[in-house]
């Protein structure tokens, strides 16, 4: 494999580097420093508008839907400017989960009405996989969906669904039929979260913050042409769903921006009198992590050439979520160690000037939300599993 940048990659970067700096405005990055709330919303919608015109909202789909055609380098390229840039991916949900699904399995009637509105940024979507007591075994959930005519009746409950206070549309498995398999007998259905019977009830993160939820269904009537492909074959197109979202969850680009600050906040933090990047067993942690991110970066590669060859996430999906979550935990930990014990200190305690501490907040914050890392998106013990079955045949 070639990684050497042709003079059409660095012309590429250059334009990358030019719009995020002339488009990624004060304005947005206001919005977005919340993190959460109604003007967070808006700020991604904002900043995914901008890339819409640009014709760079949707990289991974094909040109015939809006896709740009980009070859894996110039991928490469925009995400890790993205992330050196600290400018947020999209929320993906829409555009990097459910549209795959419609695009590959959906019918033209389902394509026609739903992807130009994910594409401009109309609908914002959730995502309803797990239950209490159906999440890292996500084949046990026990939401159903009774067909009645010409619509399915739904009933049941979802949990640690992001955003859905703000949602549009929220795609779901339900249990269709019963009696087979538990991966057999669920389906794969689109449902518009103004529907009656569906109610929102937030989850506070240990972070103090709400992005999380439980959404619950109560004799949901959901009309039969929101059902994607086949009925009963719902775990099919869930498991391609979920091949991406973990090849998308090594983040590489965003571990090497925190990376590279944390070695700047090292470089002032002082222990014992000394910089605290002159520490030797904070220079060895420091040292593994970047081992780990580079071997990293490089297993992403392949993967993104072999998609562009036409190939779909395999086992490597797995593989790059395990050792991205891992990544990105140790770097909070670092992160934690250099904020000391103002680390812990809540907002309702002391405020930044009082701490001498801008960064700790944040740092506890990023580590406190980190910790879910290696459980959403199918748990990291799960992940060892998948790659034991499909490449070591055990």
């Amino acid at each position: 494999m070639d990684i050497n940048f042709s003079a059409e990659d660095l012309a590429f970067r250059d334009e990358v580097r030019e719009f995020f700096d002339q488009e990624y405005d004060s304005a947005i990055k206001a919005k977005l420093s919340s993190k959460v709330g109604e003007e967070y919303k808006q700020g991604m919608v904002d900043w995914q508008k901008k890339l819409y015109a640009k014709g760079w909202v949707a990289p991974g789909w094909p040109a015939e839907y809006g896709g740009t055609e980009w070859t894996s380098t110039q991928k490469f390229i925009y995400e890790t400017e993205r992330g050196l840039a600290g400018i947020p991916d999209v929320v993906p949900f829409g555009l990097k989960m459910v549209a795959p699904v419609i695009y590959t399995f959906g019918n033209e009637e389902q394509k026609g009405r739903f992807l130009p509105r994910i594409l401009e940024s109309k609908d914002w979507w959730c995502q309803g996989y797990s239950e209490p007591g159906a999440g890292s075994d996500l084949a046990a959930l026990n939401t159903t969906a009774d067909y009645a005519g010409d619509n399915y009746i739904v009933n049941g409950r979802k949990i640690w669904t992001t955003f859905a206070q703000y949602a549009d549309w929220i795609f779901c498995l339900v249990r269709t039929s019963k009696g087979m398999r538990k991966q057999q007998g669920i389906s794969f259905l689109l449902i518009d979260m103004n529907t009656p019977g569906i109610e929102v009830k937030p989850i506070v993160t240990i972070d103090g913050k709400h992005s999380l939820n439980e959404v619950l269904f109560e004799n949901v009537k959901v009309p039969a042409e929101n059902l994607i492909g086949e009925q009963d074959k719902g775990w099919t197109y869930a498991k391609a769903l979920l091949a991406h979202e973990r090849t998308g969850m090594a983040e590489v680009a965003d571990s090497t921006r925190m990376l590279e600050a944390l070695k700047q906040r090292a470089r002032v933090e002082v222990n014992g009198g000394n910089a605290m990047i002159d520490d030797p067993i904070f220079q060895m942690r420091l040292s593994n992590i970047e081992m780990e991110l580079m071997a990293l970066e490089y297993t992403e590669l392949r993967v993104f050439a072999s998609m562009a060859a036409g190939g779909m996430p395999g086992p490597e999906s797995s593989l790059l979520k395990i050792k991205g979550t891992e990544i990105s935990q140790a770097i909070h930990e670092l992160q934690l160690q250099l904020a000391s014990f103002y680390g812990g200190a809540l907002p309702e305690d002391l405020n930044a000037d009082e701490l001498k501490h801008d960064f700790a907040f944040e740092a506890r914050g990023k580590y406190m939300y980190g910790r879910a890392a290696t459980i959403y998106g199918g748990s990291n013990e799960v992940q060892r599993n998948v790659i034991a079955k499909a490449v070591l045949g055990l």
